[in-house]
Formats: structure tokens, C-alpha cells, sequence
């Protein structure tokens, strides 16, 4: 079974970049789904971790920099939008495994062992010591067609 990371890269080609779009008119969407049960503190750190890996495993959702007036440079945010929408962690679970089955998705996960190991080799060792069947997810992101995306989140209210 796929695991997300190894199917192709999803994204924008540069002739598909138009900044000008409304995030409800471009044609893939991004959302960040974290387990609504987590504290404040470590729902945001969740959100960031999947976020940020989505950026770099996907392609043309940043926008350009913003330069102000006083020519200070602002880095690109995703032009696209990011929705964060919240789930029980039965539902993240139901949800990864459903969106790694759809072509074009791009599925970045935080599985609960990450939040629990302070060494980076110490969370990969917890991983690879789990079945797939047996992980639980803190966040997830997908980024994909809006209507694939849309169906496998039905239902799922913002995080507060």
C-alpha cells in the first residue's frame, strides 16, 4: 500500500501559477487536518510539521515574496490557501487511509510518535517498530483535485 511519499509529486507546473485566482477557483486544494482532542499548543505544532513537509513535497503552492514599501522582503505563503479543519483521532486515521488510495493526493502525515520522542532517530525507530494498521495520526495535510479533497473531508468543521 502507498504511504503518500513515494507517488509522484503533486502540485503546479509554473505555467499553472495564477496568483490572481481566488483560493476557491484554483483548481487543487490544501488542507490540514489535526486532531481536534489536542491541546492548543501541540495542535499547532502538528499543523506546522505537516505543513511545513508538504512544502517542500509538493510543488508551486508558494507564492512569490512580498516586498512593503520600505522594500523589506516578506517570504511566499502558499497562494493557494491552507484550510485547518479539525477530526477525532479515528477520523485521521479513516482519512489517511482513504486519501493514500486516490491518484493525484498528496498525503503528509504526523504520526502520535513524533510528539513523543525528543530525538529524530528515536521517532523513526517508533515508527519502523509499528505496523501501518497500528499508527495513529496527530495531523495530516493533503493537497489535491478540490473535489477529491472536498469528499474526504465532508463534514469536518474548522479547528478552533
Amino acid at each position: 500500500m502507498s504511504t503518500g511519499v513515494e507517488t509522484a509529486r503533486v502540485g503546479f507546473a509554473p505555467e499553472e501559477i495564477d496568483q490572481s485566482a481566488s483560493t476557491r477557483e484554483v483548481p487543487l486544494k490544501w488542507v490540514v487536518v489535526v486532531d481536534r482532542d489536542l491541546p492548543a499548543g501541540r495542535a499547532v505544532n502538528a499543523a506546522v510539521c505537516v505543513a511545513g513537509a508538504t512544502t517542500q513535497r509538493t510543488t508551486g503552492i508558494l507564492g512569490e515574496d512580498a516586498v512593503d514599501a520600505d522594500e523589506s522582503t516578506h517570504p511566499g505563503l502558499p497562494w493557494i490557501g491552507c484550510t485547518v479543519l479539525g477530526a477525532p483521532t479515528e477520523r485521521l486515521t479513516e482519512l489517511r487511509r482513504k486519501a493514500v488510495a486516490q491518484p493525484g493526493v498528496a498525503v503528509i502525515d504526523m504520526p502520535t510518535q513524533a510528539q513523543h520522542t525528543r530525538v529524530y532517530d528515536d521517532y523513526l525507530f517508533a515508527v519502523g517498530s509499528s505496523r501501518g494498521a497500528d499508527l495513529t495520526y496527530y495531523a495530516i495535510s493533503l493537497l489535491g483535485p478540490r473535489r477529491t479533497i472536498d469528499k474526504l473531508v465532508k463534514g469536518l468543521k474548522l479547528l478552533p
